[in-house]
């Protein structure tokens, strides 16, 4: 029987052997390249010196997309890819990527990915993460996603990183220099951790251009023993704004940290920080009983509500 993850892998190469795809595209399994795609306007190459690729946006260009799923379904298999985005000025681009985990075996499996955001003055664009594990091994499904990110002139970026299922441990990292006047990036965190799962997540943006702006919005649920830390660190450096917000719901015997940071370094830097750690309010849970719901039905809607 296929998995869910080899069910998507095998719909995305079959769109693309029948010409339904659009947009550039990279795929990946165990190490390996299984399929690649360039357009008129994105061009993806292997590098030479290490595993990954780079990806060219040409300047201008709008209404682009990239997608690079990364696939690993060997026990035991480690991996780790660079790659690294050149946005030319002015254009717009989707990016989405991820990385699924297949482990039925007793040896850990693990993913590494380094990506790196080049973007130039008065460029859009959007990036999709979404990481997930599954299997009926004793090997652990570890992810340690790397996101770094140099912001030009007016350029924008927003971030969906989402982590909802099946993932043992996971240390997520995401930097974020917006060095041009008028940058601004918004990342959107969602994260679910069950059993003895762990996860930690570092931040660090800095506002180093005149009107640069940023909001972190971090939305987790912990459930039964599983432990997560937040680290989200923004620093101002020159007039502009900045919000992060954490929230959070525990249940079980989970443990959840969370420590935002801020730092102003000019007079005319305007930073904020608010986070909430708590369990589902019993009056939510009753109010969807009397409609019907049983008690397990009513926790999972307010979650499912929670994490979109």
């Amino acid at each position: 029987m296929l998995t869910e993850i080899e069910k998507g892998l095998l719909e995305t190469i079959a769109d693309m052997k029948d010409g339904q795809a659009e947009g550039a595209v990279n795929i990946r399994v165990d190490g390996k390249k299984v399929l690649r795609n360039s357009t008129d306007t994105i061009r993806i190459e292997s590098k030479t010196d290490k595993d990954g690729i780079d990806i060219y946006v040409a300047a201008g260009s709008k209404n682009g997309s990239v997608h690079i799923p990364v696939v690993l379904t060997e026990t035991g298999f480690k991996d780790k890819v660079y790659n690294d985005f050149f946005i030319g000025e002015g254009a717009e681009v989707d990016i989405v990527a991820g990385c699924g985990i297949n482990n039925c075996g007793c040896d850990d499996s693990q993913h590494d990915g380094i990506h790196t955001f080049y973007v130039g003055k008065n460029a859009k664009v959007t990036y999709s993460e979404k990481h997930y594990g599954e299997g009926t091994g004793t090997g652990k499904r570890i992810l340690n996603p790397q996101t770094i990110i140099y912001l030009e002139e007016g350029a924008s970026m927003t971030l969906d990183l989402s982590q909802i299922g099946g993932v043992d441990d996971t240390k997520r990292y995401t930097k974020c220099e917006a060095n041009g006047a008028n940058s601004e990036v918004q990342i959107n965190e969602k994260l679910l951790t069950a059993g003895d799962q762990h996860a930690v997540s570092e931040m660090d943006v800095i506002l180093n251009g005149a009107g640069a702006r940023t909001r972190v919005v971090s939305r987790s649920v912990a459930k039964e023993q599983s432990t997560q830390v937040f680290y989200p660190r923004v620093q101002g450096n020159a007039p502009c704004f900045g919000h992060v917000s954490c929230d959070s719901i525990i249940m079980g015997a989970a443990k959840v940290r969370s420590i935002p940071e801020i730092s102003c370094n000019h007079v005319d830097a305007t930073l904020m920080h608010e986070a909430a750690i708590g369990k589902i309010a019993g009056e939510q849970l009753l109010k969807l009983e009397t409609l019907g719901l049983t008690p397990e039905e009513a926790e999972e809607k307010i979650l499912e509500g929670f994490l979109r």
